[in-house]
């Protein structure tokens, strides 16, 4: 529980946003523009500049002198040229500093909101900052909506599926707690570079790309759930069949551990295979899932949840009669057995 509560602290940290400019090369004409650009003082930023529409009566020249005085833009052009101004509409061009994938650069996307806004009614800031910035309002926005449906939807099959209250609730939370954990992982190696360096000679990104939290939690919450019916589904037989919560979770895991252990190495062994192809945000994907699979197989399937399931005892296999009742199942309630050791 240290370790996965440690990552899950790490994970609170997760920047979402494009990665960092320092990883489009590592050698060539690109790396060595870049450094150029950081040299001279214009930053990063340079190479995902706001890109400002301007039209109806407003003077582009305004928004442009607006924009330019917000803090972390280096500058600000509205070309009077045919190619930036026709048909009544106009563009302007602003160069930030920072990287849109850092705090910074999220400040200063809106303050060049604020201000080209300001100038008038008939002004809207795009661009890939903003694009980014949108797409994480609009997907992480209804993210809790979704993992509130997710979870009451996965807690009724469950509760029908094992006969019982407890063992869906631990279910859900140590999933949640995998997925968070692999989160960890991604923010530890990636967006503070904690082994990207070392591994495959990528300095930090200092963000993660916005969609992939949720694929990787789509994904692996899908698979940690698959791997947790594989074992409750086993010790549920035994405990119904003895009425020991031991006997089962000895039997339970001793018949499926193997099972999910190699299910489990199969897909690591594809993820560092994937991690070994040329784009970052492949190589991040990949270092996500296969952390993530990794630390669902072996600490939390084959130590965490065995341990979870003998604390609990008896209680394991408890559902009341109007809760099941409403699940259209047979009632559970804990019964005493005789051990060694005294009840169970």
């Amino acid at each position: 529980m240290a370790i996965i509560l440690a990552l899950v602290i790490a994970a609170t940290g997760l920047q979402l946003g494009a990665s960092d400019a320092d990883t489009v090369a590592k050698s060539g004409d690109a790396k060595t523009g870049l450094v150029a650009l950081e040299k001279s003082g214009i930053g990063e930023g340079a190479l995902l500049p706001h890109e400002i529409l301007v039209t109806g009566n407003t003077n582009p020249d305004d928004v442009a002198s607006a924009v330019a005085d917000v803090e972390g833009i280096h500058g600000a052009v509205a070309p009077d040229s045919q190619q930036w101004r026709r048909d009544g509409t106009a563009l302007v061009e602003a160069v930030p500093i920072p990287d849109s994938g850092t705090s910074e650069g999220e400040a200063t996307l809106d303050g060049v909101r604020d201000a080209a806004h300001a100038v008038g009614p008939d002004v809207l800031v795009g661009g890939q900052p903003a694009s980014n910035a949108d797409f994480i309002d609009a997907v992480y926005g209804s993210f809790p909506l979704m993992i509130a449906l997710i979870t009451i939807t996965t807690f009724i099959l469950l509760a029908r599926a094992f006969r019982s209250l407890l063992l869906p609730a631990k279910a859900i939370l140590l999933n949640i707690l995998s997925v968070a954990a692999a989160w960890g992982v991604l923010v530890l190696v990636w967006q503070h570079g904690y082994g990207s360096e070392a591994i495959w000679d990528i300095q930090a990104t200092g963000s993660i790309p916005s969609w992939m939290p949720l694929m990787i939690f789509a994904f692996l919450f899908g698979l940690s759930m698959d791997y947790e019916v594989f074992i409750l589904a086993r010790m549920r037989e035994e405990y119904d069949r003895t009425g020991s919560t031991e006997q089962a979770v000895i039997v339970g895991l001793g018949r499926t551990g193997r099972l999910v252990t190699s299910a489990a190495l199969i897909l690591f062994l594809t993820f560092v295979a994937m991690a070994s192809g040329p784009g970052t945000d492949l190589k991040m994907f990949a270092t996500g899932l296969g952390a993530g699979i990794l630390l669902d197989a072996t600490v939390i399937r084959a130590l965490i949840v065995p341990a979870v399931i003998a604390l609990m005892g008896r209680w394991n296999w408890w559902l009341p009669t109007w809760p099941a009742r409403l699940l259209r199942v047979e009632p559970s309630l804990p019964r005493r057995v005789a051990t060694a050791d005294g009840e169970s």
